[in-house]
């Protein structure tokens, strides 16, 4: 059993270090969501930010959009030309894929001071990429309704995924002392 435990070591370390970041920053942003109230900025502060970041970004590129509190669920109505064609959810403010970014990130360690530049550059590229997701995905929604489907639930989670992946290849290859050691 030592001899599995010595063998495996960077593995268990890395499992270990990934469950607890990602137990503790979870834990972190459902305490978060259950203090907002939602009275200044519905649903929370981020899922607002999305919407209204989304809405400026939409009158930006040409659409006559706008954002409304949803009257039956916690979330945000994205307007196109008067016509309803998605919701920002808190789910949709990228702070869950974030959590699960940072948490790799951190397990996966390099040095100090780059690993922390990673985390906030990565994040920041993630949030950036996900707004323009969500931008592009209302836009689609409001031209082609019929591949709701498809856009929403295939297409677009693939690419905020796959981004989050390529991120991490690069972490991996480029800065993570784990891999370096193991070269």
């Amino acid at each position: 059993m030592r001899e599995l435990l010595t063998k495996y070591k960077l593995v268990i370390r890395f499992i270990i270090t990934f469950l607890l970041v990602y137990g503790v920053l979870t834990i972190g942003y459902n305490v978060y969501l259950k203090l907002s109230d939602g009275s200044k900025y519905y649903p929370d502060y981020m899922t607002n930010l999305v919407a209204r970041q989304t809405n400026s970004l939409l009158n930006t590129i040409g659409y006559e959009a706008k954002i409304l509190p949803h009257p039956d669920e916690a979330s945000m109505k994205i307007i196109i030309n008067g016509k309803f064609v998605a919701r920002v959810i808190e789910g949709c403010n990228a702070v869950s894929i974030i959590i699960l970014f940072l948490s790799f990130i951190v397990a996966f360690a390099g040095k100090f001071k780059t690993t922390l530049f990673y985390c906030f550059a990565g994040s920041i590229i993630i949030y950036a990429f996900n707004l323009i997701r969500i931008v592009i995905l209302s836009a689609g929604l409001y031209h082609y309704p019929w591949r709701r489907e498809v856009l929403h639930n295939v297409i677009f989670p693939m690419l905020i995924y796959g981004a989050v992946f390529l991120l991490w290849m690069f972490w991996v290859n480029r800065f993570s002392k784990n891999v370096k050691a193991n070269a």
